[in-house]
């Protein structure tokens, strides 16, 4: 995930906008303001940084900047698909965990994963040590950034994305697993 593709924010770029180029900016707004997280802070994608700001009575240069260094701060727990299959191969404590839905999992998965229950996060949780190597993905790199964050909110600092998710693997590392596309209904 580069940065130096990314366009600039300024106080007229719609959350939408926003959330295309900096997919984790949802999360990072709930995190620190409170914001887009439940139907009572909600926003609209139609929304711009600028009303948004203006309704929550917040700083516009803060929020741009800090959109901007919470997606800085993703990029770094992200690795390519060739780094995460190094990774498993090298390390076999890792855990890779898949953070899509049940049905995605028993459709197609990554050899030797395990699907994200929440019996697997209170596994984790009381018997895995912090600084067991944790590995997620989902479909398409987005999802599994939430999970991390929850993980690394919990201690465990040795944790990473799958960017692009399973799909960038089956692209780029194991093209025998089917790609594959969710319908929204």
């Amino acid at each position: 995930m580069s940065q130096a593709f990314l366009p600039p924010l300024t106080p007229e770029t719609t959350l939408a906008e926003v959330l295309r180029s900096f997919p984790g900016a949802q999360r990072a707004l709930f995190a620190r303001y409170h914001i887009g997280g439940c139907s009572a802070c909600a926003f609209q994608p139609t929304e711009t940084i600028a009303q948004v700001c203006a309704r929550n009575q917040l700083s516009v240069p803060e929020v741009i900047a800090h959109i901007q260094e919470s997606h800085s701060e993703d990029v770094k727990l992200q690795i390519s698909p060739k780094e995460f299959a190094e990774l498993v191969a090298q390390d076999p404590s890792a855990r890779v965990l898949d953070a899509r839905t049940r049905e995605e999992h028993e459709a197609v998965k990554i050899p030797g994963s395990t699907l994200l229950t929440q019996e697997t996060v209170q596994e984790a949780f009381n018997t895995w040590p912090k600084e067991t190597p944790v590995l997620l993905y989902d479909h398409t790199g987005v999802r599994s950034m939430d999970v991390a964050a929850y993980f690394l909110g919990h201690g465990f600092s040795n944790t990473k994305c799958l960017a692009g998710g399973i799909d960038a693997y089956s692209r780029d590392i194991d093209p025998k697993l089917p790609r594959y596309r969710v319908e929204l209904s």
